[in-house]
């Protein structure tokens, strides 16, 4: 009720739905173990939750969508400072991240009141130039094929590679990720 009474008048749906829903899997995940109640992977059965309860209400889908990733990715702030440079781009680059961040300072706001990790997350999106967030692939498939791979399963491992190195501030150029690709991978 807190959360709730917390949103902003005229929020979205999907913001005012995941923050009703977001720790929904409770409940069903409640157990006492001997240091405190735990509530494991409450996230994960949540989601499955909130995804049927919002095709029941026969939500469109964008929003059953949205309402499913903020009760998905709710927990994930507790490891934003913890994340390497590359997972903390790819969480902050999540379709309508103002909704999680905002679902975040909300659910601190009516618990434990610190804001710390929001603060953290809210400074790195201020501080990161949209580039350095989504930067353009320094290769693609096509070079991979050029460089003679095969296309297959592992392109999509090799490319996901190069991007977190990229986004780590490893890689800068084409030559750079093409030179990292032929040191760390073999062709198939």
């Amino acid at each position: 009720m807190l959360l709730l009474e917390g949103l902003e008048k005229g929020c979205s749906k999907s913001l005012a739905w995941g923050v009703l829903l977001h720790d929904i899997g409770k409940p069903p995940t409640f157990r006492v173990a001997p240091d405190r109640i735990r509530f494991d992977q409450h996230a994960e059965v949540g989601t499955r939750m909130a995804e049927e309860i919002c095709r029941r209400l026969r939500f469109p889908n964008e929003i059953t969508e949205q309402v499913s990733a903020l009760v998905a990715n709710h927990m994930r702030f507790g490891d934003v400072k913890k994340m390497k440079e590359s997972t903390l781009k790819r969480f902050i680059r999540l379709p309508k991240f103002e909704e999680h961040l905002e679902l975040h300072r909300l659910d601190c706001s009516a618990s434990h009141r610190d804001l710390s990790l929001y603060e953290f997350v809210r400074e790195k999106l201020e501080n990161t130039p949209e580039e350095e967030i989504r930067p353009m692939p320094l290769i693609t498939g096509r070079d991979l094929i050029e460089h003679g791979w095969k296309p297959g399963p592992q392109f999509r491992i090799v490319l996901q590679a190069v991007e977190d190195a990229q986004l780590e501030g490893v890689l800068h150029t084409r030559e750079e990720a093409m030179s990292f690709v032929q040191t760390n991978f073999e062709k198939q």
